[in-house]
């Protein structure tokens, strides 16, 4: 299996698991898009804000001495934009209407961020 296609995997699994999401990414800290569900016109820009915003994030925690980033979330008057660490390489970033159950993908959001830092270090 390509790792192209654990990627998707991923996505897959994490769209089951959750099906409020409206959109998953798994994107490089540089801004990349590595793989997405996201439109294809959306898909780079949230990847270059997504990275953009972890960066500020993580020199936030460093300088708060909050401890290392594992993520955050970006509340818009009808949606969510949670975005977690995937490793020290990677983001993973979800999309969802505000109605959606913020438990379970506080639950979920984690276990998919692992499964992707693992797979970019393999």
């Amino acid at each position: 299996m390509s790792r192209q296609d654990q990627y998707a995997d991923i996505i897959q699994e994490l769209r089951e698991n959750v099906p409020d999401i409206t959109g998953i990414m798994i994107a490089s800290v540089d801004g990349l898009a590595i793989a997405t569900d996201f439109p294809e016109d959306e898909a780079a820009r949230v990847a270059a804000m997504s990275a953009s915003s972890i960066g500020l994030g993580n020199r936030i925690t460093k300088t708060t001495e909050l401890g290392d980033m594992i993520d955050m979330m970006i509340e818009g008057k009808d949606e969510i934009l949670i975005i977690y660490m995937a490793g020290p390489g990677a983001i993973l970033a979800l999309r969802a209407p505000k109605r959606a159950n913020l438990g379970l993908i506080r639950l979920e959001g984690p276990k998919a961020a692992k499964k992707t830092a693992e797979l970019i270090i393999s």
